[in-house]
């Protein structure tokens, strides 16, 4: 059964939105007076679903649905909004509300949008269930010098970090975001780093869509196999290009190196990866994290 949680200190709109929601027979409601109350009950009981007045004492609209991203991100949470809250709610909105009904179209419009907004709730939820049962994901790419691939490719691999906390995502992501970069732009279409120290930066995006339309470097290719299991993450990148000797990099930790555009990938990935190495010829690399039992 679907539960649903009713937030409002209005006990007249309490009732109103608790009538039209129990004409869904596979829902069950449950109501709360305001924001802090609502906490504590999703805490201990995860509802389905949180329907929220936008103002309330104690803690508003706005501020729930920050808590509730916080603490419950995959709840999902629609504001009930009254005349003289659209700012607010657009706000609340960008900070991670599922969606909105004024008051006025209850009647007509609040079932369709809860429907609406559990169905695709209880899809990611079960989705995260299932990836929450993998022991170990095996996955590997083979990417064009696109660098407009890297984002949506390091959001599917995080996808299957379920067993880490944020940090841990983020931390991966970075380094295989600079990885990849590297991997590109100096790898594959052999760009020399320095030019991002030099001026505003444009001639090395300049050298980039150059490089992009010459044979042999617009034809190369970069290779992902990532290994993920709950204790560990085994990412290696190889790319097609001559490769370079790693012990010739300036140490991007010296503090004359340290603001320099050019360091600030490799000291990214050293930071954020528990260990990394480069193959002899220096067109590939290994970045392994290992998860913090503690966490």
């Amino acid at each position: 059964m679907t539960s649903v949680l009713v937030v409002d200190d209005s006990a007249v709109d309490r009732k109103l939105i608790s009538t039209l929601l129990s004409n869904q027979t596979d829902w069950h409601i449950d109501v709360r007076n305001d924001g802090q109350q609502a906490l504590a009950y999703v805490a201990e009981h995860q509802p389905d679903l949180v329907l929220s007045d936008m103002k309330m004492p104690n803690l508003d609209g706005l501020s729930l649905v920050g808590e509730l991203r916080s603490k419950h991100p995959l709840i999902p949470v629609i504001l009930i909004t009254s005349f003289g809250s659209e700012e607010l709610a657009m706000e609340a909105l960008k900070e991670g509300a599922a969606s909105y009904c004024p008051k006025t179209r209850m009647s007509r419009d609040l079932i369709a949008i809860a429907r609406k907004i559990l169905a695709v709730s209880l899809k990611r939820r079960r989705i995260e269930q299932v990836l929450s049962r993998v022991t170990e994901s095996t996955i590997s790419f083979t990417l064009e010098n696109d660098s407009s691939l890297i984002p949506p490719m390091i959001e599917h691999l995080q996808s299957h970090m379920v067993a880490w906390d944020e940090t841990d995502r983020l931390r991966v992501g970075v380094a295989l975001d600079e990885s990849l970069l590297n991997a590109m732009h100096h790898g594959n279409l052999e760009i020399d780093s320095t030019l991002r120290d030099q001026g505003d930066g444009s001639g090395y995006q300049k050298a980039i869509a150059q490089r992009n339309q010459e044979s042999p470097f617009r034809d190369r290719k970069v290779k992902l196999d990532a290994k993920i299991s709950s204790d560990e993450i085994k990412l290696s990148i190889a790319d097609e290009g001559p490769g370079f000797l790693p012990e010739t990099v300036p140490d991007p930790t010296s503090s004359e190196n340290l603001h320099k555009p050019s360091g600030r990938g490799l000291l990214l990935i050293r930071t954020f990866m528990s260990e990394v190495k480069h193959n002899e010829t220096g067109n590939a690399i290994t970045m392994i994290k290992r998860r913090d039992p503690t966490n």
